[in-house]
């Protein structure tokens, strides 16, 4: 699938790259997958099939550095995972937690090889890192290169709580050591901030909010809409997965019809769907039909930066129900971007975005009838999905596009620099993320 993180990445990777830092997007576990242009480099670092290997059989501990090449070779990954399904969490608890141990842990090598590779290749002054849990090799880059050492907190709290114990309280103990490492912690909303230094027991002045934000250069000449204008289409844009809330909007989309309100409704359905989640896919697609509603629904699956931009803006509404709290929402951004409303839970980090943008509309989490009287409400009104969808677009493509979340995070940076006291030269600092 495009993963968020991965997009996430790239779009700060290329924006840090154009204020004229010199800034590599270093893949770790697996080359990444945007669909924007990839800006990273051609290595995987704790390559996936590498780093389960040496944790299942110790031989893989002590293999000729042309294996380890082999195995970390990112086509070979690429082709082992294309078709790879869905690894449960809870199977990963003795993986994660020797993982976070970095040199304590079986995947000591690869922590080793990794610094190396960025003393002889880099030598980088600040190392972003785009999630805690690869977070092993920090007390490793602040010994033995004096960086700077940056993590940014992206749904690392929905992986940890589905680990079973013991491996849920390791990993967090795990954390807590590394977390005295860490120079700083990147969020993406005060909720983020706020519930992070919680959970993970940060000290809140180490952790920073710098908006989530998107490269908007593909949405700021939109291609003319020539959707009939006797039909209206509500879309949905994400995973098709049940902490998306994709039968929540089924669910919704029925109760409108049935209700006879707009009986001219399409729902447009986007986005990855992974093996262990076509029954649950299925099973809504049945749905729909069920309801009589088979000749008012599409599938178009996971779409391509071009594709996504023609879906958006052949769209009246954006409803992605998360049932968890989201503390990103990158499709919310490019639906108000391309000038469509989004309705969205009153949890995660929806609230903050929708308050700084007024590009849409919040409903009670986990209410189906809240949900289905807000759509009504904005599909019936014309006049107020165009008013949401002009501010969220103008609000995007202002605050919100990957030049000022640069901006903004170069700042965290180079404050956080300062305060680390790692040694650097005056000028264009050496960013390593990932």
């Amino acid at each position: 699938m495009y993963c968020g993180s991965c997009m996430h990445d790239n779009a700060l990777a290329s924006a840090l790259s154009k204020l004229g830092e010199d800034c590599q997007l270093i893949p770790t576990y697996t080359p990444i997958r945007t669909d924007e242009s990839d800006v990273s480099v051609d290595q995987v670092f704790f390559g996936g099939i590498n780093v389960f290997l040496q944790q299942k059989l110790p031989l893989f501990r002590h293999v000729p550095k042309f294996l380890d090449r082999f195995l970390d070779n990112p086509k070979l990954i690429r082709r082992v995972t294309r078709r790879a399904s869905h690894i449960d969490p809870k199977e990963l608890g003795a993986l994660t937690v020797s993982m976070l141990k970095g040199r304590g842990g079986f995947q000591r090598k690869e922590v080793q090889r990794l610094c190396k590779w960025l003393q002889r290749h880099v030598n980088p002054d600040v190392v972003i890192l785009s999630n805690m849990l690869i977070g092993g090799c920090i007390p490793d880059i602040k010994q033995e290169l004096g960086a700077c050492t940056v993590v940014t907190l992206q749904g690392d709290d929905i992986f940890l709580e589905s680990l079973p114990e013991p491996f849920r309280s390791e990993a967090l103990a795990e954390i807590n050591r590394l977390a005295k490492h860490t120079d700083a912690f990147l969020s993406h909303s005060q909720f983020y901030k706020d519930f992070m230094s919680s959970y993970l027991q940060l000290p809140p002045e180490r952790v920073h909010v710098t908006p989530l934000a998107i490269d908007t250069r593909d949405f700021e000449d939109l291609p003319s809409r020539t959707k009939d204008d006797n039909t209206l289409t509500l879309g949905y844009l994400a995973r098709l997965a049940p902490e998306k809330g994709f039968h929540q909007l089924v669910d919704a989309f029925i109760k409108i019809h049935q209700r006879g309100k707009l009986t001219n409704c399409r729902l447009k359905i986007a986005g990855w769907l992974g093996e262990s989640q076509k029954t649950y896919a299925e099973e809504q697609f049945r749905r729909l039909k069920e309801a009589s509603l088979q000749s008012h629904f599409e599938y178009v699956g996971s779409i391509n930066r071009t594709d996504k931009v023609q879906f958006l803006t052949s769209l009246d509404a954006l409803c992605v129900p998360t049932t968890y709290r989201d503390p990103k929402g990158l499709f919310a951004l490019e639906a108000m971007a391309a000038g469509i409303p989004v309705v969205l839970p009153n949890h995660g980090a929806f609230p903050e975005m929708l308050n700084a943008t007024g590009g849409g509309k919040l409903f009670t989490p986990g209410e189906s009838d809240a949900l289905v009287e807000c759509l009504e409400s904005l599909l019936t009104d014309r006049k107020q999905r165009e008013t949401l969808g002009a501010a969220g677009r103008a609000a995007v493509l202002e605050q919100r596009n990957s030049d000022t979340m640069a901006r903004h995070t170069h700042s965290i940076l180079t404050a956080s620099l300062n305060r680390s006291g790692a040694p650097h030269e005056q000028g264009d600092s050496n960013l390593t993320s990932r």
